[in-house]
């Protein structure tokens, strides 16, 4: 019973991030495509949770939340390295238009209109000098370690 709890409580941190996430999106922070990304992986997480709650604790339902909580967390140190500059992101959606001199210009026009308007690598909002991201980072982990509790106290 204790497994099932850690379980549907890591399912309802990742339907709380989601929550948060929606509610700044409907405070007029538009999401960049790093952070429609790491939503996928926490709505896995919930999907894991809603199964758990309909069947019961199961050990490879366990698995796969922690393996959504785990990409959720990779995820969001990711784009908190995008916006921190440690690493490029996706051109996509830090501004990038590629190789300029193989462009024609006709092509080049085609990219700059296609050009992602919510940058990754710019915070829009930050709390203690975290980003979003980074806050999903460390929310995530924590609900990788309430998986891995859950995990693990199935084998008593």
């Amino acid at each position: 019973m204790f497994r099932r709890r850690l379980a549907l409580a890591a399912a309802a941190g990742s339907a709380l991030l989601l929550a948060g996430a929606f509610g700044f999106q409907a405070a007029g922070y538009r999401p960049c495509e790093l952070c429609l990304l790491q939503r996928w992986t926490h709505a896995a997480a919930v999907a894991v949770g809603a199964a758990i709650l309909l069947t019961g604790h199961r050990r490879a339902l366990a698995f796969l939340g922690l393996l959504a909580a785990l990409a959720a967390a990779g995820t969001a140190l990711y784009h908190t390295g995008v916006e921190l500059q440690w690493w490029a992101g996706p051109t996509a959606c830090t501004g990038g238009l590629g190789d300029l001199g193989a462009a024609s210009t006709a092509d080049l026009l085609n990219r700059i209109r296609s050009a992602q308007v919510v940058r990754c690598d710019q915070p829009a909002w930050s709390f203690l000098g975290l980003s979003m991201a980074a806050w999903n980072a460390l929310c995530s982990a924590g609900l990788a370690v309430l998986w891995a509790m859950s995990l693990r106290t199935a084998r008593r």
